[in-house]
C-alpha cells in the first residue's frame, strides 16, 4: 500500500559456488586500503552472465549483527531476480555495526571510502559492469538501509538509485542502541556527529530527480515513525520519491517481500538509463 505519496582493492580468493541454479553465487574476499584488512564480498551473477555484455549492479546491504553472506542465506530468491533482470547483486561485509559510515573517532571503521571508492572500484574492475551512476544502486535493510541512503545521498556522482528497507534512517532517537556510540561518540558529548551522519539530516544534498529513490517500512517496525518522517521531509523539499508502508514488523519474512518490489524499481531505473 503506497503511504502519502584510489586505493587498490585486491581479490585474495574466490571460494566455492554456494548455491546451485542458473545465477552463479560466489563469494569473494577483497582488501580494503583504507581499513588494511581483508573484507568478504558475495557476488551473483545473472543466467548467462558475458563478458561481452555490461551489466547494471544492485549493491545489497545487510542490517545489524549480519555478514555479507545474510542476503543469499535467508532470501535465496535475490538469485531469481538477478536472473530475471539481468543484474549483478553484490553483497559486502559492513561488519557487526559499522553503520556505512567512517567513524569520525575510529580511523578503522572507514566503510564508506569501502564501499563507495575500493568495493565499486573492485567490482567493475573485476566484472563486465556498466561503470556509470546509471549501472549503479544501492539498498539494503535496517542498519543497511540506513547505509544505502546514507552513501547514495552523499555520492550521487556514482550511485543513481537507492533504497532502504525499515532503515535507521534517523539515528537520533536511539543514542544506546546497536553500538552507535562506538562509531559516533556518546550522544551527549559528540551531537555534532549524530547530526552529520544521521539520513534524515542529508537531504538538503538533493535536487529534484537527480536520484532514484525508493523506501519502506512495516507499519509494526521500531523505525516506521522516522520512515515516516524521512517522507515528509523529502515532499517539503519536492523530491520525488517512492514511500510504501504495509503490514509487518523488523522480520526477514519482510525484507524477503520487501526486496521483490524493490528489485522491479530498480530494473526501471536500469532499463531507463539503458535506453537514454
Amino acid at each position: 500500500m503506497k503511504k502519502f505519496m584510489s586505493l587498490i582493492l585486491v581479490v585474495t580468493s574466490f571460494c566455492i559456488v554456494l548455491s546451485a541454479g542458473a545465477a552463479e553465487v560466489k563469494e569473494a574476499t577483497t582488501y580494503s586500503q583504507a581499513m588494511d584488512k581483508e573484507i568478504g564480498v558475495v557476488v551473483i551473477t545473472p543466467e548467462g552472465y558475458s563478458t561481452d555484455e555490461n551489466y547494471p549492479v544492485l549493491y545489497l546491504l545487510h542490517g545489524y549483527s549480519g555478514n555479507e553472506k545474510d542476503w543469499i542465506t535467508k532470501v535465496p530468491q535475490i538469485k531469481d531476480y538477478a536472473d530475471l533482470y539481468q543484474f549483478i547483486v553484490v553483497c559486502p561485509d559492513g561488519a557487526y555495526s559499522s553503520w556505512y559510515f567512517d567513524s569520525p573517532g575510529d580511523e578503522n571503521w572507514k566503510y564508506e571510502t569501502y564501499i563507495t571508492d575500493e568495493l565499486i572500484n573492485w567490482v567493475d574492475k573485476n566484472y563486465s559492469t556498466k561503470a556509470s551512476r546509471e549501472g549503479r544502486a544501492i539498498t539494503g535493510l535496517s542498519m543497511g538501509g540506513h547505509g544505502a541512503l546514507y552513501l547514495a545521498f552523499r555520492h550521487q556522482d556514482i550511485l543513481g538509485a537507492a533504497g532502504s528497507m525499515s532503515g535507521g534512517v534517523d539515528i537520533r532517537p536511539f543514542p544506546k542502541n546497536w553500538e552507535l556510540s562506538e562509531r559516533l561518540g556518546a550522544y551527549a558529548d559528540n551531537p555534532e556527529n549524530w547530526e552529520k551522519n544521521t539520513v534524515i539530516n542529508l537531504v538538503y544534498k538533493l535536487e529534484p530527480n537527480a536520484l532514484q529513490i525508493t523506501f519502506d517500512c512495516g507499519t509494526d517496525d521500531f523505525f516506521y515513525d522516522v520512515n515516516c518522517k524521512l517522507h515528509e521531509k523529502l515532499a517539503e523539499r519536492n523530491i520525488p520519491h517512492d514511500f510504501t508502508a504495509r503490514p509487518g514488523s523488523h522480520t526477514w519474512e519482510y525484507w524477503a517481500n520487501s526486496i521483490a518490489f524493490q528489485a522491479v524499481f530498480f530494473h526501471h531505473f536500469f532499463e531507463l538509463s539503458r535506453n537514454k
